[in-house]
């Protein structure tokens, strides 16, 4: 009943830069954290940064000063704006939501089906 489309992944060089879009949709009484993840081939999922419904935000420590996500609570979406992207930010990043229904009084992880994005050196 809930789900979580992302959008923006892509092959780019070392420099440049992409915009991940993460909109969440169906039966939705609130949201809380949302956030994107990352896995790398042979690699842990790991959290590149996540916001509450209030704004507050974290970046893990190799994507600050580069990385920046906001939310847009009206669109029930979530972006990454990612410059100067490196080759080791290579992976595949997937959308989490922390979400309450309509139909029940506790709120549970959603998680998109991941956007590939891919930085060439």
């Amino acid at each position: 009943q809930v789900q979580l489309v992302e959008s923006g992944g892509g092959l780019v060089q070392a420099g440049g830069s992409l915009r991940l879009s993460c909109a969440a949709s169906g039966s939705i009484f609130s949201i809380n954290v949302m956030g994107w993840y990352r896995q790398a081939p042979g690699k842990q999922r790991e959290l590149v940064a996540r916001i509450t419904s209030g704004g507050s935000t974290n970046y893990a420590d190799s994507v600050k000063g580069r990385f920046t996500i906001s939310r847009d609570n009206a669109k029930n979406t979530v972006y990454l704006q990612m410059n100067s992207l490196k080759p080791e930010d290579t992976a595949v990043y997937y959308c989490n939501a922390d979400i309450q229904q309509y139909s029940t009084v506790w709120s549970q992880d959603y998680w998109g089906q991941g956007t590939q994005v891919t930085v060439s050196s």
